[in-house]
């Protein structure tokens, strides 16, 4: 597959921003630097950040077993996505395809991109329509969005069905892993080699607990990171995020436990939702939240808040009718949440 001709022609020739820490990389030498404008003064962040990121890059491309060059972070995975939409969709022409029910971000970039959405609602099992899929897609269909494990279902994919979605489609396939950490189901990076139009995403918010910094990994043929990087903001992971990222990619131990820790709760807390009598269905998971059918989701929505619990809501989306999603607590949450639910009426 031809990548470069699904690029926007102005991505083709955009010239990136060379930053002063670009253009002079060793930040750590003994070196007077007065070349960035920055304050001459120690705080520990008074120096800009590596725009590159590398000593993070090269943690990650240990740990995940691809090359630093097919690597790109972002803040957050919502910035990773919307790079993605700009360096491949053109706006008020081309389209992208997403699986309701899903991620919501994905329809707020294109929206925010100008770029129309084409959508084919999940089966009933919350499994991708393949067949639909490949048929709806056209010469502007530019991205397609698996998010596996889905949010808010918490099902992974079928694998063979996500293979046949990405030889099958003539666009870009991003596989959202946001989940990945808690499933029994192997990774989609360890098979970029064989894709060159496959995208993964993955992020620091879920399993390695650290949601505040605002970390998102894209992963990806060296090719597209190369384009991914050239419209990226210089500097848009500070400093205080590579430092303590890196402190939780050194501590993969206590990740593990943690994770560890959530699955075993996964199942305590679904075995105690089932007597529950107006919990109808609780859907399998792979993920570290639980989907459930209840009678009514707004009411025990609201009993639930008065009671200072907050769950979501997530009875609006297509197949989710009356459906409240629980996040697996701590075994004192989860038991506190267990206790009130058997108390409502």
């Amino acid at each position: 597959m031809n990548i470069e001709r699904l690029l926007r022609d102005n991505i083709k020739s955009i010239k990136a921003y060379s930053s002063a820490r670009d253009e002079y990389k060793d930040a750590s030498a003994d070196m007077v630097f007065i070349d960035a404008n920055e304050n001459p003064f120690e705080s520990t962040v008074n120096r800009y950040p590596d725009p590159q990121q590398t000593a993070l890059k090269q943690r990650l491309s240990v740990l995940k077993g691809v090359e630093k060059s097919q690597i790109l972070l972002g803040n957050g995975s919502d910035e990773v996505l919307d790079l993605i939409f700009r360096a491949f969709c053109e706006p008020k022409t081309d389209n992208v395809i997403t699986l309701p029910p899903t991620y919501g971000m994905y329809k707020v970039l294109a929206d925010l991109n100008a770029i129309d959405i084409l959508s084919v609602v999940l089966e009933s099992d919350f499994e991708p329509k393949v067949d639909e899929i490949l048929k709806i897609q056209n010469s502007n269909s530019k991205l397609l969005f698996l998010c596996s494990p889905n949010n808010p279902t918490a099902n992974s994919f079928n694998a063979d069905k996500v293979e046949r979605l990405i030889k099958g489609f003539k666009g870009i396939v991003v596989v959202d892993e946001a989940y990945i950490d808690f499933s029994t189901q192997k990774s989609w990076v360890s098979r970029l080699s064989e894709f060159p139009n496959l995208i993964v995403t993955q992020t620091l918010s879920k399993a390695y607990g650290l949601a505040g910094i605002r970390l998102g990994i894209c992963y990806a043929s060296e090719f597209i990171i190369r384009v991914l990087n050239k419209i990226k903001p210089p500097y848009n992971i500070n400093q205080l995020t590579q430092i303590k990222a890196l402190e939780r990619l050194e501590a993969l131990s206590d990740v593990k436990n943690e994770v560890q820790n959530i699955l075993e709760q996964r199942n305590i807390l679904r075995n105690a939702l089932a007597p529950i009598t107006f919990i109808k269905q609780i859907y399998p998971s792979d993920a570290n939240f639980i989907l459930a059918k209840v009678d009514d989701a707004n009411l025990r929505y609201h009993q639930l808040i008065e009671k200072g619990i907050v769950v979501r809501n997530r009875t609006t989306q297509v197949l989710c009718e009356n459906c409240l999603r629980f996040t697996v607590g701590t075994a004192e949450e989860n038991n506190i949440l267990i206790k009130i639910l058997n108390q409502l009426s």
